[in-house]
């Protein structure tokens, strides 16, 4: 089963906001849409899970745009 296209703009504002945000830090100059238009539903899928099971992942909600666009960044 494929992941359902998730639509940016039925995510809540925070996610929106704390995603632009950290793709204008972090990876300037590339197409912010079309790079989070393509991870949003792990984004999502991460968002959902309780601050419990994030943290079992080494993971805090702050974490999520890092860890989703891990590969992009660089040291």
């Amino acid at each position: 089963m494929t992941d359902p296209d998730v639509q940016i703009h039925y995510l809540p504002r925070q996610w929106r906001r704390d995603l632009d945000l950290f793709l204008t830090e972090h990876v300037p100059g590339m197409n912010a849409y079309m790079l989070s238009r393509s991870r949003l539903s792990s984004v999502a899928r991460l968002h959902g899970m309780s601050d419990r099971q994030l943290a079992a992942m080494g993971l805090t909600r702050a974490d999520i745009p890092a860890f989703v666009f891990e590969d992009l960044l660089t040291d």
